[in-house]
């Protein structure tokens, strides 16, 4: 059972203090969530690992300077949300028109009915379709739902990381949810 010293927030303020070994956990513990959260952001290996390695970079730099505000979960998705807009704003693309406005779908969706497939290559192919929704979601939402799903954050911790209200947070996923479910839906 992890003791407080195990807490991320503990880890951090060591590693503030020089020790290494807690960053390593750190790493550790959160390399995968935030590697597939950039990479579902971008959906590109090379630029996901490029984000990746510059958010690690950043919390390096600013650890003698890092005080417990929020839980280092929402720091540490704070600067990826940060990196993921910078290299929009740098990409050719620009910025997504999803961060700056709220999804114009009002409809809500009711779950699909379906039931839990029954060998191995129906959930291979659904996990497939989910991620290939996931990836056509509009960039705030698919943040907003990967924070939730991935990093396990709360509204109110993915509305800090990502500069938000929490009803913007809410609203987010519950668009992203209602497509994903919807493209779900018609998958046999």
């Amino acid at each position: 059972m992890p003791t407080d010293d195990d807490a991320d927030e503990i880890l951090m303020l060591r590693y503030r203090e020089g020790d290494a070994d807690a960053f390593t956990r750190l790493y550790a513990r959160h390399k995968g969530p935030l590697y597939r959260y950039l990479l579902r952001q971008c959906n590109l290996p090379a630029i996901a690992e490029e984000l990746f390695q510059d958010v690690w970079l950043k919390l390096v730099a600013a650890r003698a300077s890092y005080t417990v505000q929020a839980k280092f979960t929402t720091y540490l998705y704070r600067l990826a949300h940060n990196r993921l807009i910078d290299h929009y704003r740098a990409s050719a693309r620009g910025l997504p028109l999803s961060y700056a406005d709220d999804c114009p779908e009002w409809a809500e969706v009711p779950a699909p009915a379906e039931a839990q497939p029954e060998n191995q290559d129906d959930r291979r192919r659904q996990a497939e379709q989910l991620l290939n929704l996931l990836a056509e979601l509009p960039e705030a939402q698919r943040e907003a739902f990967l924070l939730k799903e991935e990093a396990g954050l709360s509204l109110e911790a993915i509305a800090q990381a990502t500069g938000t209200g929490r009803e913007t947070v809410k609203s987010r996923l519950r668009y992203a949810v209602a497509r994903l479910r919807r493209g779900l839906g018609g998958a046999r």
